[in-house]
């Protein structure tokens, strides 16, 4: 398999992990969006990242359906989200609170660099999305008193937190206070402890001809 897209992305840093964690073989291209654009398009039109081509050729797209193609393949013993009932959806939930904090952080981000006047509302409006995902990710976390947060061993949810905060702090210094949200901190610290985080960790890049 191929993973194209670069480490800084919180998206393309969970499918990499998650790959590592399931013993996957995966070979890593870190195209850049900016100054890859056209061989990525040739692979995948949207000219987005994180894209897995699969060993018989095949193209998938967006972190959350690789995903759940690589949950298929582990077969139900290693998957890493529960496969029905409560604790699925509330993995699930605790997903799309992550990614979507990672892409309200990318969007503050490329605010700030695209435009010469950044929209204020804009920015306004992705920082109160950050921070009320921010407290509602912590107040989630807080019903977890497991080594991880839907039980003993890690799943996608730990994942995709992980690598949105990591990112958010990253691209927002300030924004992220551990005092407020003292336990996603710590399972932040704790995730970024493991080997896989610490293999898979690319810091982030500013410019445009190399950003993410």
């Amino acid at each position: 398999m191929i993973l194209i897209g670069q480490y800084d992305s919180p998206f393309v840093r969970r499918v990499a992990i998650a790959l590592t964690l399931y013993d996957f073989a995966f070979e890593h291209r870190p195209w850049s969006v900016w100054a890859d654009a056209d061989r990525l398009a040739a692979i995948n039109p949207m000219r987005r990242v994180p894209t897995l081509v699969l060993d018989d050729g095949e193209v998938l797209i967006e972190s959350s359906a690789i995903l759940d193609a690589l949950d298929e393949m582990a077969g139900p013993q290693r998957v890493m989200l529960p496969r029905s009932g409560p604790e699925r959806r509330r993995g699930l939930k605790v997903c799309a609170l992550s990614t979507g904090l990672g892409d309200k952080a990318v969007s503050l981000f490329y605010e700030g660099l695209l435009h010469e006047a950044p929209s204020q509302t804009w920015i306004d409006r992705c920082r109160a999305q950050i921070g009320d995902v921010l407290t509602a990710l912590e107040t989630d976390r807080a019903r977890s008193p497991a080594a991880f947060w839907l039980g003993e061993t890690i799943s996608h949810a730990d994942i995709a937190a992980a690598c949105a905060l990591r990112f958010t702090r990253e691209a927002h210094p300030g924004l992220f206070d551990p005092a407020r949200w003292p336990r996603l901190a710590a399972h932040g610290e704790q995730c970024e402890a493991l080997a896989p985080f610490r293999a898979i960790c690319q810091p982030l890049t500013v410019t445009m001809k190399e950003g993410a």
